[in-house]
């Protein structure tokens, strides 16, 4: 009687339960595209009118499982040098130590606790964000747009629209105090390429 070829069939199928783990794993796994995700903003001023910024990720990495998104999160950091108001002397205002302070504070950062699911496309992120050197719990509602191939079928994308509202007196932002407004709206559109090492799912131009 053999007595290693159960053994050898049990690593087998041990090291193949591994191997497909890991492989989910990689599937629910992107890293953000940087070109295609964007931040866009709007702050009162003065009661005149509430103009439009832009802000771009630096760097970032999300997971998504869409069997259970409770196995989902994100963290990313967000360039605030990179700040664009449509003026450059508008830009280096806003980077001032009075406002932003982007010479000190070059980046903000967030990292998801939780996902809670709402719906089959709906869902609200928690996590927290460091801004302005302040570390603050928000909560981001969220979009699941699309998540498939491209047209040209080069990578899988993972496509989200998300909104937040935010008061920059709560991360220590606090100057112009009768000139800009408290409340920030920010609009998210995300898309992340999946993380794969297989020929299908690597970036091209």
């Amino acid at each position: 009687m053999n007595l290693r070829r159960p053994a050898n069939l049990l690593l087998t199928s041990c090291f193949g339960c591994l191997a497909a783990q890991s492989a989910l794993a990689a599937s629910n796994s992107y890293r953000y595209d940087t070109v295609h995700s964007q931040i866009v903003f709007n702050i009162d001023h003065d009661g005149f009118s509430r103009p439009l910024g832009r802000l771009h990720i630096a760097q970032g990495s999300l997971r998504f499982d869409p069997d259970d998104w409770s196995k989902s999160g994100t963290e990313l950091d967000i360039d605030m040098r990179d700040l664009d108001m449509g003026d450059a002397r508008w830009n280096e205002a806003a980077c001032k130590t009075s406002l932003l302070d982007c010479k000190t504070y070059p980046t903000a950062h967030f990292a998801s606790t939780s996902v809670e699911r709402k719906d089959d496309t709906h869902g609200v992120l928690h996590g927290t964000l460091t801004l302005h050197g302040v570390s603050q719990l928000i909560d981001i509602p969220f979009r699941v747009n699309r998540i498939g191939k491209t047209i040209f079928g080069l990578h899988t994308v993972a496509g989200f629209s998300a909104t937040a509202m935010l008061d920059r007196t709560a991360f220590g932002i606090s100057g112009f105090p009768n000139a800009v407004g408290h409340g920030v709206a920010v609009w998210l559109e995300l898309e992340g390429i999946r993380d794969s090492s297989s020929d299908d799912n690597k970036e091209h131009p």
